[in-house]
């Protein structure tokens, strides 16, 4: 059942990635933990890793992982990245270690790509955070702190021999355009993990249970060229055709946040190319769009809507031969939306593991995609955790440090269980 019709009474449900903020200190115990770990951050933010170029970032976390111990027979590396549109430089790398202590196979992941805007970012400790030193520049927390959290949790366990029931870590590629890496993932090299535990944004109290589903188009346009001046009844402009279409949609309420009765979803019109020159009707233009709910019907109703305004503007728009343009559509499903169960136990495990770290675990609903959405697509139902990121994707962004603490705290309870 989909997240809008079941609700979400007594859970928080963010429109967008909420600040985090400050976690209470955790026990004084596993403090040293916590400083290996801003280290192991402080590094991976160093090292570029936009999406369909993280051979870097992988190579780097393997080195790190034959350097504490791991075998090399338990590291596996698929060929996500040849499955996914984009292609790219490398694919997803699972540490996939047998047990030391009775349970089920657990899992735990993060995704190592960034956004472009991370390029060249140069992480300093500012008090209890991490910022940017260039303001020009994002910082690549989202997910880096994932990373970390994710990484130091199989570092400890191989440099201390922690006992642990058998265990998954992995890190993914290509989430930041569509989810590719777990939507591509080899899942037979997971080692079919029971319980799942996804690390990326938001405070490190925060539960995501369940997200939206979110389906893509490509919209090319095709016009008829002529002289802008001496002939622009000849021509017909593919911009009129977008610009009729859009405004439409927007008219019609088809068109960002989207109100329907009870239903609920957003699309939006992201991206539009065309034209070379101010003399020339337009003859070209291409378009990327996007329709987002958690209700599947009513997304799919989404996109007929835009489908429809976009075939209609195309009717609309003739020159003075009667002459139209050409509208064609490629659409694809990037992620179908999901809600867990009120008792499914990775969200049980996760709540008693903030809890434990003295933090208010909050369940929350995402209007965004998450690897999580293909990791329950595929049979694998996964709870994810805030790590402490604040405004992802911006100049802005930043690492609170003490909710990071909690996040590495949280990570390495979750992997070695009651067995630690």
């Amino acid at each position: 059942m989909t997240a809008s019709k079941r609700g979400t009474a007594g859970r928080k449900t963010p429109g967008r990635k909420t600040a985090a903020r400050p976690a209470k200190r955790g026990p004084a115990a596993i403090a040293p933990v916590n400083r290996r770990a801003r280290a192991l951050l402080l590094e991976l933010l160093k090292i570029p890793g936009a999406s369909g170029r993280e051979e870097e970032i992988i190579g780097w976390i393997v080195e790190r992982l034959l350097g504490a111990g791991a075998a090399g027979g338990d590291l596996h590396r698929d060929r996500a990245h040849l499955r996914s549109p984009y292609k790219g430089s490398a694919g997803n790398l699972a540490l996939v270690l047998p047990g030391t202590a009775p349970g089920p196979r657990r899992m735990l992941s993060a995704h190592v790509d960034t956004v472009p805007l991370c390029e060249g970012a140069r992480p300093i400790v500012a008090g209890d955070f991490i910022v940017p030193a260039d303001k020009a520049t994002a910082l690549g927390a989202d997910d880096r702190c994932g990373v970390a959290a994710v990484l130091q949790a199989a570092l400890e366990i191989l440099q201390q021999g922690l006992p642990h029931p058998p265990l998954t870590c992995l890190w993914t590629v290509q989430e930041e355009v569509g989810l590719q890496g777990a939507r591509c993932c080899a899942a037979g090299m997971l080692g079919r993990p029971k319980l799942a535990f996804n690390f990326d944004g938001g405070s490190s109290e925060k539960l995501t249970i369940g997200a939206t589903g979110g389906y893509r188009l490509d919209i090319r346009i095709e016009g008829i060229a002529s002289h802008a001046g001496n002939a622009p009844e000849k021509g017909v402009s593919a911009v009129a055709i977008a610009s009729l279409a859009v405004a439409q949609l927007q008219k019609k309420g088809w068109h960002g946040l989207i109100r329907k009765g009870r239903r609920r979803g957003t699309s939006n019109v992201g991206v539009i190319q065309g034209g070379q020159a101010t003399n020339v009707v337009t003859p070209l233009v291409e378009i990327r769009a996007e329709a987002r709910s958690h209700d599947p019907a009513f997304r799919r109703q989404i996109v007929a809507a835009i489908e429809n305004e976009f075939q209609a503007a195309a009717g609309q728009v003739k020159n003075v031969d009667g002459r139209r343009g050409k509208v064609s559509i490629e659409g694809r499903l990037d992620y179908e939306a999901f809600l867990l169960d009120e008792d499914e136990p990775c969200v049980l495990m996760a709540e008693e593991a903030v809890r434990r770290d003295g933090g208010k675990p909050e369940r929350a609903i995402s209007n965004g995609g998450l690897d999580a959405n293909w990791f329950h697509a595929r049979g694998i139902p996964t709870v994810t955790l805030g790590c402490g990121q604040v405004n992802p994707h911006t100049a802005a962004e930043r690492v609170c440090l003490p909710e990071f603490d909690r996040a590495v705290r949280v990570a390495l309870w979750l992997a070695v269980g009651q067995a630690g």
